[in-house]
């Protein structure tokens, strides 16, 4: 698959490798790659052959967060005719819904995101800021770089410190008060404290970044396609699940599930012949 601004591989053994590919910006989110977020999160949606996602940045930053220059200019009455026949979105008589159904559609990645079964790994270097740092938070496991830095850029620019899902991720990540204080400051948060107040799961040195996320891919890919889908699915109830006893009925089925699948006959053979099992890809 071909894309202005992202770019995908999808590896033989199942690992997909999405790389947010605008260097020379600092990968800002931009119209197009909206676009292309949502042409690749679809495809996911229904590609059973993609089983773990990696998520990174092209160049030194991960995400700098919204292109402002850009989204200066949907502000206004001055948008080019080329841009509106090319976005939907662009394409309407006035200012204000076209930053409605902007911001509705740039959301709607964060939703995919979690909605997609495939658990993403998210690889983060240097700057992770308002777009980019709600990416970050909605992947489902983050390692830094030493030098990651993290910022909810949206309250230091006149604009709500809750997009994206800010407001309901931060505060289930690390808690309510520390996520108040991040999200209503926006004051960076560098590696050292994400890894310490548990935002993110490892900091390595930036050059083993890369690799060590393709370890934990390798470590995932271990494990019964299906019951990894089921986890992340579970995980992602769990987030708003009224009672301990509607999880547990959930989590029943899922072992219900997974224990009638052939994936349970490799999964235990491998365990008594201590070897590492070897599961059909989908």
């Amino acid at each position: 698959m071909k894309f202005e601004t992202i770019e995908f591989e999808l590896r033989e053994n199942g690992i997909g490798i999405l790389t947010l590919n605008r260097p020379e910006y600092f990968n800002a989110i931009s119209s197009q790659m909206v676009l292309d977020l949502h042409k690749i999160f679809n495809h996911l949606l229904i590609n059973l052959d993609c089983r773990v996602v990696i998520l990174k940045g092209s160049g030194k930053h991960f995400c700098a967060g919204l292109d402002l220059k850009e989204s200066g200019l949907l502000s206004t009455k001055k948008v080019p005719k080329e841009l509106k026949e090319k976005y939907f979105f662009l394409n309407t008589p006035e200012i204000l819904k076209t930053q409605i159904y902007f911001q509705e559609y740039l959301s709607q990645i964060i939703l995919k995101m979690r909605k997609i079964s495939q658990p993403i790994i998210a690889l983060i270097q240097g700057a992770a800021a308002g777009g980019g740092f709600a990416f970050a938070m909605a992947a489902d496991i983050r390692y830094a770089s030493k030098d990651a830095k993290f910022n909810n850029a949206f309250i230091k620019i006149g604009l709500s410190g809750s997009d994206v899902g800010t407001s309901y991720f931060l505060p289930r990540l690390i808690g309510l008060s520390r996520a108040a204080e991040i999200l209503t400051s926006g004051r960076f948060v560098d590696s050292i404290e994400a890894e310490r107040i548990g935002f993110v799961s490892k900091v390595v040195e930036n050059r083993e970044l890369f690799q060590k996320g393709l370890e934990l891919a390798d470590r995932l890919l271990l494990k019964s396609p299906l019951g990894l889908r089921l986890t992340k699915q579970a995980i992602n109830l769990s987030m708003d699940a009224p009672s301990l006893e509607l999880m547990t009925q959930l989590e029943n089925r899922n072992q219900d599930l997974t224990s009638t699948s052939k994936d349970i006959i490799e999964g235990i053979s491998s365990f008594f012949e201590k070897r590492d099992p070897n599961y059909p890809l989908k």
